[in-house]
Parts: C-alpha cells; sequence; structure tokens
C-alpha cells in the first residue's frame, strides 16, 4: 500500500509532554496565630518549633504541547528562565512564610506553606507561562505533593517501609504445580523482601493550614496499620489475611489499601493509590478509587484504538 500522507518534518505538529526539574532550598514553620501554643504544638507537632526547619525540595514541572518546526514543545532555556524567575529565585535560601502574600498568616486569607498549599502557588505563578499539565513537589523523598490545576484539591503521599518474608504458593497445589506457577518464590521455606510503600490520598486544600490532611495523623494510622503489624514478619504465617491469600505484591497493596481506606476517610482525605515495591525490578500499584479505574480503562482504550 502506497503512504498517501506525508509526516511532518522533525514532528511537526506532533503532541508530547516534556519534564522540567528545578531545585530549591527553603526553610518554613507551621504556626498559626489564633491557636494557642499548646494547640500548635499538638497540630503541628516539631514543625511548629522555632525558628523552623528547612528542606531540600525538588520540583518537576510536566508540560505538554505540539512540536514545533525544530522538533521541540518549548525551547527548554525559555523553560528553565520561567521556572526561575517565578519560582526558584524568589523561594531559595529563603523563609517561605514570610516570601509570599499567600503565606501572609496577619491576613485571613493567608495560609501555612505546606507542601501542597506551595505547589498549588506555583503552579498559579507559572501558568500564565507554561502549558502545564501537571507539578510534583518533593518536601524530601519520604513526602511530597502533585498539583494538576484542580482548584484547591492536590494529592499528598508519603513512602515507609517494612520488611517482611513470604511464599508464594496455593494450599491446594502440590509443590510442582505451585513451582510452575510462582517459580523459585514457591520454594517451601519462602524469602524476604524490604518493601517500599507510598500511600497518596486525594484531598482539598485547607484554606487556613494550607493542608490536604492531618499529615502526622496520616502517618500514625499508616504506622500502625501497616508498619507495625507487617513488619519483620512471616507475613504468610503472621498475618490472618494471608492464611487463605497468597502474598503477592498485588495482594499485599490491596490489603494494605482496604486496611487504610476507611481511616484516611476518617481523618478527611480519600486514599487514592497505593504504591508496594517489592525489589527493584518489581512493583504493584493499586488504585482506591474507582474514577481513577475508570479513567485509566480509558486510556488504555484510546491507545488500542490508535
Amino acid at each position: 500500500m502506497t503512504e498517501t500522507s506525508i509526516k511532518a518534518q522533525h514532528g511537526q505538529g506532533r503532541n508530547c509532554v516534556i519534564t522540567r526539574r528545578a531545585c530549591f532550598s527553603s526553610s518554613h514553620r507551621y504556626w498559626l496565630p489564633e491557636f494557642s501554643a499548646d494547640d500548635n504544638a499538638a497540630y503541628f507537632g516539631a514543625c511548629s518549633l522555632a525558628p523552623g526547619h528547612g528542606h531540600n525540595y525538588e520540583l518537576i514541572v510536566s508540560m505538554s504541547g505540539e512540536l514545533d518546526a525544530d522538533g521541540m514543545v518549548l525551547n527548554l532555556s525559555n523553560v528553565k528562565r520561567s521556572i526561575s524567575d517565578e519560582v526558584t529565585d524568589q523561594l531559595n535560601f529563603r523563609f517561605l512564610n514570610d516570601v509570599w502574600p499567600e503565606f501572609d498568616l496577619t491576613k485571613a486569607e493567608g495560609c501555612l506553606p505546606t507542601t501542597e498549599a506551595l505547589v498549588r502557588i506555583i503552579w498559579n505563578r507559572l501558568e500564565q507561562h507554561l502549558p502545564l499539565v501537571a507539578l510534583r513537589l518533593y518536601e524530601h523523598p519520604r513526602l511530597w505533593a502533585d498539583y494538576l490545576g484542580n482548584s484547591m484539591e492536590a494529592y499528598l503521599t508519603i513512602r515507609t517501609h517494612f520488611a517482611a518474608a513470604h511464599r508464594l504458593a496455593r494450599k491446594e497445589l502440590s509443590q510442582e504445580e505451585n513451582e510452575k506457577i510462582y517459580g523459585k518464590c514457591a520454594r517451601p521455606n519462602g524469602h524476604g523482601h524490604n518493601y517500599l510503600v507510598d500511600v497518596t490520598v486525594r484531598g482539598s486544600i485547607d484554606k487556613r493550614t494550607g493542608m490536604v490532611c492531618d499529615l502526622s495523623a496520616l502517618q500514625c494510622l499508616v504506622e500502625d496499620l501497616v508498619v507495625e503489624p507487617f513488619d519483620h514478619t512471616n507475613l504468610n504465617l503472621d498475618i490472618p489475611y494471608f492464611s487463605t491469600c497468597v502474598p503477592t505484591a498485588e495482594n499485599i497493596a490491596l490489603h494494605i489499601s482496604d486496611r487504610l481506606k476507611q481511616p484516611i476517610k476518617a481523618i478527611g482525605a480519600s486514599l487514592h493509590k497505593i504504591r508496594l515495591q517489592e525489589s527493584p525490578n518489581n512493583a504493584a500499584e493499586v488504585y482506591a478509587e474507582t474514577t481513577q479505574l475508570d479513567s485509566i480503562s480509558d486510556n488504555l482504550e484510546a491507545v488500542a484504538m490508535n
């Protein structure tokens, strides 16, 4: 068959998403003037201590558009300049509470410079300069927030870990049959992993605290319901659920999701996703929200049709 259409040179007109990474170091303090000293300490913990504390922030900027005649969505030099002018030059080596008017707590509309509040305000400052599709802001490797431009809604992720042993085998099958399915993982005495767990919650950013939910409460839930009961166990023998369910990475992630969904709802957020990394080569993700599952299904259908 003769090709009737001529592809544009250098990909011109085709769509692509690009990302740019930027870093800055800043400090902040969580302290609301309308709270007493005891209430601030109870709500924000060590983050309420004066004169504040600092982080090496990492910002990931995702942008979308059509390739131009030079094969680029945007000139990266211009992207770098916009991010520097609007964000990093203004925030680097600064005390966040005093930098931008959005964090002026003497005003009723002022909010604390939390990770989720900060990433939303960064979006507001960049969107007039860049075709944004998503922002991710790492406060540190175990805590980050994602913002997609949806009003006050943001996603907050915390990362933790536990060490556990397991064996992959179905009781109704013979050893030989289990080894055909699970390979080495079916060996009788089991094996262990250092699991990484990412817990992502979704919610509206509080206009005053700047939080999607009480971060300390979220961390305590994950510690109490996941890390403490799972760490240094044999999952098959020590966790009742896995006495009748094969503890694959997929099933562990699903069980963590089931354990956390309602408690997270009780602290004012929605469990969005669990990501369980079993090894550098193997991970499982579970979306707790059906709307997200529907979105993934729609995307897969669109890819299959193209």
